[in-house]
């Protein structure tokens, strides 16, 4: 699908697909994976992540180079706005001043669901700041609104809870946040396989991104080119328009007339 890009605040990206580098057995599988899902924003958990903080330890950079991705720092492991503001400050400042981050701000340890007031009360700072904000959020969509309000670049509300593997749990609200949403919306969390990935596509997000389905699976790298695939079947899906639904089929797909006897 030429000059189908994702964009996101003023730029173009080919892929639709955003993964995350963690839990993957080590730097190179990671490379691979990557690599065979095409995906051109790559996640980066500044707390757990080394880009270059850590001295005479392996280093993201050197397998997923700055100059062929876009590295979005995120605040994962944040349980409060302060938390989660000191994080993207020093991604910026270890990423030479770029702007573009993703918002995640935690309840508890156990569902890692988003804390939403804690979200709100960060994006603003971060926004106020010059930080273009892409956020993990509830699927409720009056605070997804709320979000855009804001300034955020991009909603990211969740399908499921991190790492569950669940799928969309709640097509409806995805449906309200998509409709009222004049800025990407990308399904964050909870995604398990490739259909996961095809019915967002289908619903009419913009995006999906994912980490634990990839890097989990058997194969990592397999599942990384099956998502990859899905992402892109998914919305030439939606931008194809998809057949009503019917109780029943009054039209065979077969013409009953000229028939031969």
């Amino acid at each position: 699908m030429n000059g189908d890009t994702l964009n996101i605040a003023g730029q173009a990206f080919e892929s639709r697909l955003l993964v995350g580098t963690g839990k993957y057995r080590d730097m190179e599988q990671t490379r691979a994976a990557v690599e065979a899902s095409g995906a051109r924003i790559v996640t980066v958990a500044i707390r757990r992540t080394n880009i270059g903080q850590s001295r005479g330890e392996p280093n993201l950079l050197d397998v997923l180079p700055p100059e062929r991705y876009t590295l979005l720092p995120n605040s994962a492991g944040c349980y409060s706005a302060e938390e989660a503001i000191r994080t993207l400050r020093l991604a910026r400042e270890l990423l030479d001043g770029r702007s573009l981050v993703k918002l995640e701000v935690l309840s508890d340890e156990r569902t890692l669901y988003p804390n939403m007031p804690e979200t709100l009360r960060a994006a603003e700072v971060l926004v106020s700041e010059g930080f273009q904000v892409m956020v993990y959020c509830a699927d409720d969509p009056f605070q997804a609104k709320r979000l855009e309000e804001i300034g955020c670049v991009a909603i990211m509300p969740l399908a499921s809870l991190i790492g569950s593997g669940m799928g969309i749990l709640n097509p409806w609200n995805l449906h309200l946040i998509i409709e009222n949403a004049k800025v990407p919306v990308l399904v964050d969390a909870g995604v398990g396989t490739a259909s996961d990935a095809a019915i967002a596509m289908e619903l009419g997000c913009d995006g999906v991104l994912m980490n634990t389905a990839i890097a989990s699976a058997q194969n990592p790298v397999l599942m990384a080119e099956a998502m990859r695939n899905a992402v892109h079947a998914g919305r030439q899906a939606y931008l194809a328009g998809r057949m009503p639904r019917k109780y029943y089929a009054a039209n065979p797909s077969s013409p009953n007339t000229g028939l031969i006897t």
